[in-house]
């Protein structure tokens, strides 16, 4: 019987194929030979858009989301494909910061259901699938494509964009991409198009020459984004509006004073030199992107494309934030910002997967807070009392609890006004927490 309801349709997408996001490597195809598959039947709607490719171990859906706000403040009808999704699963698939509606998704399943039974494809090569049939149909001016696992064989990997972004590159998913940066980087590297331009947010020596490598290669121009731009943040976020006054230099001399971004996270840092440069890029290929809609699309990413979880904040008295950082150079930021913010003591709501290297990730925790041992409602979360039992070995003390919502609860219970409570370790925890939907 074919899907008829949102549900029905969710379930199908979920069960029948492998999702890499709920049970790790089990979902994961090296190889583009599906996904090219799925577009041949379709008529190649990648060829239907123009866009920008994004990879990288950190900061990629920040930068993806950072480029769509800007592209959409500059007037253009902008698509924009990240993953995973926290809540809905539409939320990975939008136009202009409009998610794809639910009867959209059950039309094209139930319309493509015939071929997936033939091509048998991966439930990420069937969200590719979807995506660029959707911005095709849409008419989109420019899509903003987040890759979702390394990059050469990432489903994404089949579009021609007009230029690729390469953010951070550090350890995750080793097991899938190798146990090195040079050869992680080699994987992340597979985007680069020949005589597509690539733009590198920082210049990492330990990788730099594999992207160089790549580069000369394909006979694409390449920019390492940080020789051009710098940013930092002159001062900490409004915890009312959730904005950071930022300073901004374009080759040592001063660039958009006075602007402002709207996602607190010290790692934007990073993030920003690679969005500017890209932006730089686009206007080279004839996009008008003034530096309004610059400021624009920096100040008010969230309402513009729905971003959360990065640095954000549910809640005061005490503070409560969530951050998806998961491995170990995301989290060493985020905690480097979390002890930065006054308070008497710390409470961390903390869950992660079973595919990561947990006693590396427990190290980066502070010891004198408070722990709240949880586990996400995925197959490929560790179990909270073996993630509380790793934790009291690491010397962090706190106890397991049955679900996020618990842990949540109880960490609020006790932690007092002047008292900071944090919530992350993984995507799917912070997924979990009702408050990061509707803060009111």
């Amino acid at each position: 019987m074919l899907p008829v309801t949102y549900a029905e349709t969710l379930s199908y997408l979920y069960e029948q194929l492998p999702m890499f996001q709920r049970v790790g490597a089990a979902g994961f195809k090296k190889g583009l030979g599906n996904t090219i598959a799925l577009a041949e039947a379709q008529g190649h709607p990648e060829h239907g858009f123009r866009s920008v490719h994004v990879a990288g171990t950190n900061g990629k859906g920040s930068s993806s989301h950072l480029l769509a706000a800007v592209l959409q403040a500059a007037g253009y009808k902008v698509g924009l494909y990240t993953s995973p999704h926290l809540r809905e699963f539409t939320e990975r698939i939008r136009v202009n910061g409009r998610e794809l509606s639910q009867e959209y998704l059950v039309q094209w399943v139930t319309k493509w259901r015939p071929l997936f039974e033939q091509v048998q494809p991966s439930f990420f090569e069937m969200c590719v699938a979807l995506a660029f049939s959707y911005f095709a149909e849409q008419r989109v001016d420019v899509a903003v494509v987040e890759v979702g696992l390394g990059g050469r064989f990432d489903s994404t990997n089949i579009i021609t964009p007009l230029v690729s972004l390469i953010t951070n590159i550090s350890y995750d998913h080793q097991a899938l991409l190798g146990n090195t940066l040079p050869e992680i980087a080699g994987e992340k590297a597979g985007i680069i198009k020949p005589g597509v331009p690539v733009v590198i947010s920082q210049m990492q020596p330990e990788v730099a020459e594999v992207f160089r490598s790549e580069a000369a290669a394909k006979l694409a121009h390449l920019v390492f984004a940080d020789e051009i731009y710098q940013a930092s943040f002159t001062a900490e976020g409004d915890p009312e509006t959730g904005l950071r006054p930022l300073a901004l230099r374009q080759h040592g001399r001063l660039y958009l004073p006075n602007a402002e971004l709207g996602l607190p996270g010290d790692y934007q840092q990073l993030n920003l030199p690679g969005v500017l440069a890209t932006l730089d890029e686009l206007r080279a290929q004839g996009f008008r992107i003034t530096e309004a809609a610059v400021r624009a699309g920096l100040r008010q990413v969230t309402q513009l494309t729905g971003l959360r979880g990065r640095w954000s904040v549910i809640g005061r008295r005490p503070l409560v934030v969530c951050d998806t950082g998961h491995n170990e150079a995301g989290l060493r930021m985020v905690m480097n910002q979390l002890q930065r913010v006054p308070h008497q003591c710390l409470h961390l709501v903390i869950g992660t997967v079973n595919d990561k290297d947990v006693p590396a990730v427990l190290t980066l925790l502070p010891a004198e807070a408070n722990f709240y041992f949880c586990a996400a409602a995925i197959p490929r979360a560790l179990p909270a009392s073996e993630l509380a039992e790793q934790g009291r070995k690491a010397g962090l003390r706190g106890q397991a609890y049955e679900s996020v919502t618990a842990a949540v609860a109880a960490a609020r219970a006790a932690a007092g006004p002047h008292d900071v409570v944090f919530i992350g370790g993984s995507t799917f925890v912070v997924a979990e927490v009702a408050e990061l939907y509707d803060p009111g």
